[in-house]
């Protein structure tokens, strides 16, 4: 155990939770391989359920996400060719506060870019940024073991969580991409992944670009008392 002082501790966790944020703006400069291997070997002390460790994750280097990006960008454009079909189902609807949630942070981001209500060409340039990696150096696939269904995706959303507050603590920038799930063949061929294996998520990362309009606001976060109900 570390002998600082667990109120120091617990302020530095704050901080780094306040200041992390989805990225969705980033330079192009690739990292070093030792910072990319240091967030990692933080994210796996990840917990997960009897230890399993699910996660698998698929890496891009600089170069390597280059091409899945250029891949990726043509495979989506191909429309008749490329029917969304997630390995894992999406929600299945947003309503009462979580879509009020989820409406706040689409409006945040496109007041932040210039996307005018109604514009649906220039929403759907922001939603295909998503394929970009919003210009990410780096890119990672985050999966599960099939037979572990639920709790395996459980598992690697804890660790997606951790791989975030790590990259913060490491000065980098990140976002998870549900988008990229959404296309699971595609990283299958493109990238190899096993067959058994099932999609959860995408992960960007790089270094944030401060000038970019997406990187200019926060989302909000509810009350203890709208997320914690206490039974005495």
């Amino acid at each position: 155990m570390s002998d600082t002082d667990p109120t120091d501790r617990a302020a530095l966790l704050l901080q780094l939770a306040t200041e992390r944020y989805s990225c969705r703006g980033f330079l192009p400069d690739p990292l070093p391989r030792a910072t990319i291997d240091r967030v990692l070997a933080i994210a796996q002390r990840s917990p997960s359920w009897c230890n399993s460790q699910p996660w698998q994750i698929t890496a891009g280097s600089a170069e390597a996400t280059r091409r899945a990006r250029e891949a990726l960008l043509r495979h989506v454009q191909q429309r008749d060719q490329a029917e969304p079909a997630p390995d894992l189902d999406w929600p299945r609807e947003y309503r009462g506060v979580y879509l009020e949630r989820r409406r706040e942070c689409g409006l945040q981001l496109y007041r932040a870019t210039g996307v005018a209500r109604g514009d649906v060409s220039a929403a759907n340039r922001q939603r295909m940024e998503n394929f970009r990696f919003f210009g990410a150096p780096h890119v990672a696939v985050v999966s599960t073991e099939e037979p572990l269904g639920t709790y395996g995706a459980i598992d690697c959303g804890a660790y997606v969580g951790l791989f975030m507050l790590a990259a913060r603590a490491c000065g980098v920038a990140s976002i998870a991409l549900a988008a990229l799930g959404a296309y699971p063949e595609f990283w299958r061929a493109h990238w190899g992944l096993d067959p058994q294996r099932r999609i959860v998520c995408g992960l960007a990362f790089g270094l944030e670009d401060p000038a970019h309009p997406a990187n200019s606001f926060r989302t909000s976060r509810a009350s203890l008392n709208d997320a914690v109900r206490w039974v005495e």
